[in-house]
């Protein structure tokens, strides 16, 4: 699947916009986490624990936006963003959402 922040395809002409397609998760904080990264806070730094957390929450919407458009018997998506939500303190959703689209090839 060919994914790009871009409205333009270079491995294709884009023949047919399929429409909207994202994937999203919500992820919430580990006690543990959060007593590990109030000690970092103390001492400065990258809090690497939740560094870990929204990478992983990034991915797993990545993937979800990309099933997505495969069921939509996508060639591409183009245009894509991310995009963080607090849901709730302690919890947040990340969103991947762009266009799906057919390609002349």
């Amino acid at each position: 699947m060919i994914v790009t922040t871009g409205i333009d395809v270079a491995e294709g002409e884009i023949i047919q916009t399929l429409g909207l397609v994202r994937g999203n998760t919500i992820r919430a904080k580990h006690v543990g986490t959060d007593i590990i990264a109030g000690l970092r806070n103390l001492v400065g730094g990258e809090v690497s624990e939740y560094t870990k957390l929204m990478a992983e929450a990034r991915e797993q919407a990545y993937d979800r936006m990309i099933a997505h458009a495969r069921s939509m018997d996508a060639d591409a998506i183009i245009g894509v963003n991310f995009t963080t939500s607090m849901i709730t303190q302690g919890a947040a959703e990340i969103l991947a959402y762009g266009t799906a689209v057919k390609l002349r090839k």
